[in-house]
């Protein structure tokens, strides 16, 4: 596989279908990652951990339908073009 655009655009649409996909109650909080586990005081920066969180958190809930739609354009292209 050549390092193509469209390549670098398809490894990125699977990182974040990768993020998009973790379940906080199923897989999360098992690894110690849950929403009760970063929680700082008032006024205290908020650690990696705490903004990797709501990193996750936040494509979860703003990527969830352009994903689908991403994800439906990628796979009609893939049985097109191979």
């Amino acid at each position: 596989m050549a390092f193509t655009l469209y390549a670098l655009l398809q490894a990125a649409l699977l990182f974040v279908n990768a993020i998009a996909v973790l379940h906080e109650e199923r897989f999360l909080r098992n690894v110690g990652w849950g929403t009760d586990q970063g929680i700082g005081g008032f006024g205290e920066e908020p650690g990696i951990k705490a903004q990797l969180m709501n990193l996750i958190r936040s494509v979860r809930t703003v990527m969830r339908v352009p994903l689908i739609a991403v994800n439906s354009i990628t796979i009609v292209l893939l049985l097109l073009f191979g």
